[in-house]
């Protein structure tokens, strides 16, 4: 299907963060896009004052009958009535992977994959392709702050595309440059198993088009993550192909070099926390010599990359408060977020407010949640946030609680973790999670904002 000549594109869960980049491209592309979600959201309000159409209930007298493509996603029940509608009339219904696959077959696409990582190396790829004026159609999994969006599109024929392994989805999309960060286990309610996951990632790296690039984080414990060529990176592990050195923290970021077989860039400025983030930037900055982008254009396009919303984001930074927000819902992902806190702000008391995303996960990570989140200094848990998934018997937030060293845990409700705000002292603050914690962010700021 030639994506770029349809004129009426229907989504169905239009709201979600890959859905609307896909929406915003088929806007750009000059279609009539509409489309249905649950709730009304910031994001779907955007998409309606960039010109679609979304309504919030499942009606089939508010679809479009006059659709060339209906794309829904897997988070959608089967017995929802739209969808069964178009598919009972035969219209062209596809998942958005399907959609991505086309872009990826079409353009010189470059995909991100990992089960962490990924939103923000391909965010900074995109966001350096587009400011040292290479160009790219960006496909993103999160908010990138620079553009306060999750897609921007360029005349040059070239796609960074998030590579979602949720529902198998990536296992579709044929890249160009494949970016692989990390393999830990998650969504095991799909794949059922650690090793079939892996598999999973493994098949990724075989869709490589001929003559393509995998580009993988060393030390990977899979020994067939291999593309028809393969380059390693890492933080500082000079053992790799592409590495970091003379890492140095400042003003809550970092400065370093980076060194790789037949090329570096010295004096690098990144305005953002935790390594992690920098060896996200590593990987990011191989994929632009790979594309033989100046490396002086990208020295100078780095230190104003702003990150992505909820990515170790600061939402306060003062001197007597720092409050991040961020997105992290792995156990790898909260050590990351919670030791490079406490690194770029030593002698500070780490307080994080955790909800933990899909009962399945919980149950499955929970010796891993509570091993990561022991690292601070207090704990607050949430109640679960369900997400897609009814309740398991036995799994809580008690489940996790159960499994801590650290015994100044407490579990609390989300009007609990607000008056806990108001009367405790804070001086460095953290929100984590996937769910919908993120809508305490603002509340918990004016908190904070009202105790100066």
């Amino acid at each position: 299907m030639n994506v770029r000549e349809l004129k009426r594109v229907y989504f169905i869960g239009i709201g979600g963060i890959g859905m609307s980049a896909l929406a915003r491209f088929f806007r750009e592309q000059g279609a009539y896009v509409s489309g249905y979600d649950r709730t009304e959201t910031e994001l779907t309000r955007q998409l309606e004052q960039e010109g679609m159409h979304v309504h919030y209930a499942d009606d089939i007298d508010s679809l479009d009958k006059a659709a060339e493509l209906v794309v829904y996603t897997p988070a959608i029940p089967k017995e929802h009535k739209e969808l069964n509608w178009y598919r009972d009339n035969n219209y062209p219904v596809y998942k958005r992977s399907d959609v991505l696959q086309w872009i990826s077959q079409s353009y010189y696409s470059i995909t991100v994959a990992g089960t962490h990582g990924k939103t923000t190396i391909s965010t900074m790829i995109s966001y350096l392709l587009r400011e040292t004026g290479y160009g790219c159609n960006a496909f993103l999994g999160g908010i990138s702050v620079n553009y306060d969006s999750n897609y921007w599109s360029s005349k040059k024929e070239v796609a960074v595309i998030e590579a979602d392994e949720y529902d198998r989805s990536f296992l579709k999309l044929n890249p160009d440059i494949a970016v692989l960060s990390a393999i830990d286990p998650d969504h095991l309610d799909i794949y059922g198993t650690v090793d079939a996951m892996e598999s999973a990632f493994v098949e990724y790296t075989k869709n490589i088009k001929p003559g393509g690039t995998l580009l993988v984080k060393h030390g990977l414990h899979r020994t067939d993550l291999k593309g028809p060529e393969t380059i390693t990176y890492s933080l500082q592990n000079d053992a790799s192909d592409v590495y970091g050195a003379n890492i140095v923290q400042k003003d809550g970021g970092y400065v370093f070099d980076i060194k790789a077989k037949g090329w570096k860039i010295e004096n690098l400025h990144l305005q953002l926390g935790g390594m992690h983030n920098v060896e996200n930037a590593i990987a990011a900055i191989a994929v632009t010599q790979k594309s033989n982008i100046d490396g002086e254009l990208v020295r100078k396009a780095l230190p104003a990359f702003k990150g992505i919303k909820r990515r170790f984001e600061y939402v306060v930074k003062n001197d007597k408060l720092v409050y991040i927000d961020d997105y992290a819902h792995h156990p790898q992902e909260l050590a990351a977020l919670i030791n490079g806190a406490k690194q770029l702000f030593k002698g500070r008391r780490c307080v994080i407010a955790f909800q933990p995303h899909l009962f399945s996960r919980t149950r499955d990570l929970a010796d891993g949640f509570a091993q990561s989140l022991d690292m601070a200094d207090e704990i607050l848990l949430l109640d679960i946030y369900p997400a897609r998934e009814l309740p398991i018997a036995g799994v809580s937030a008690k489940l996790i609680a159960d499994k801590m060293k650290n015994p100044v845990h407490t579990i609390l409700s989300k009007e609990g973790l607000l008056k806990y705000a108001e009367v405790s002292p804070l001086d460095l603050f953290i929100t984590a999670g996937a769910g919908d914690i993120d809508k305490l962010v603002k509340p918990l700021k004016e908190i904070f904002e009202h105790k100066k």
